[in-house]
């Protein structure tokens, strides 16, 4: 598999509460973006992915049917680190953050998340979301209360329902896939998401030229558009 990433701090924000993972021996790819004030986002986000590359070991006793447990645990774990800190340590009271990984393993692919960053898989020219935000404005938008463009504008569509490092516990979606060749995922957070509509990002793909190409392209975009978030991307192509 090839990867390519790009991850910046954008126009407005002082600091990058975003991060990301690439541990292809194990097959683990993931994404956070952090919250909480004063940098507390930038630690729940790489406090979250540390748990995660610590764990990544353990990946070699798993059976094929264990992938999907190992993940719920990882995350339980890594909530557990995060709700921690941000309950003793005065200065990361309050701090969460996102979690959006792939894990790969021969043709088999689980993906798993909390909170509001995206997976996407571009198939046979097809683009297809393979996560629902745990936010406060997805739900609405699942209860057919609000659409799709009234949530773009909504003033809480920044308010998460879930998030690792907010509640004791954490629930995690899971789904597993079956790979394809020439599959490629798109791992991001809400900078880009909340930027580039999946119309633009199916009309980017679709557009000859190599994947280096449009993940730059699509980079340049979201600056042009004035980058008001972190942005954070992970373009994983099966070869």
């Amino acid at each position: 598999m090839r990867v390519l990433s790009f991850s910046e701090k954008g126009c407005i924000r002082k600091n990058n509460e975003d991060s990301f993972l690439v541990l292809s021996d194990q097959g683990i790819f993931a994404v956070a973006d952090g919250m909480g004030g004063h940098r507390a986002g930038e630690i729940a986000s790489s406090t979250a992915l540390r748990e995660l590359e610590k764990l990544a070991p353990e990946l070699k006793d798993q059976t094929d049917q264990d992938l999907e447990g190992w993940l719920v645990e990882s995350f339980a774990q890594a909530n557990r680190v995060v709700y921690e800190s941000s309950t003793t340590e005065p200065e990361n009271a309050g701090m969460g953050t996102t979690l959006t990984v792939l894990l790969v393993r021969g043709l088999k692919a689980v993906i798993a998340h909390a909170g509001d960053s995206r997976a996407y898989l571009w198939r046979n020219e097809e683009l297809t979301a393979l996560t629902k935000d745990h936010s406060l404005v997805g739900e609405l938008v699942r209860l057919g209360q609000i659409s799709l463009e009234e949530a773009e504008k909504h003033p809480q569509r920044h308010v998460l329902m879930r998030a690792v490092g907010a509640d004791q516990e954490i629930e995690v979606d899971c789904q597993r896939i079956t790979l394809q060749p020439d599959d490629v995922f798109l791992l991001c957070t809400d900078g880009v998401s909340n930027v580039i509509s999946e119309q633009e990002l199916f009309a980017e793909f679709k557009e000859p030229g190599t994947w280096e190409e449009r993940l730059e392209r699509l980079r340049q975009l979201i600056l042009e558009r004035g980058a008001p978030d972190n942005f954070t991307a992970l373009c994983c192509i099966m070869e």
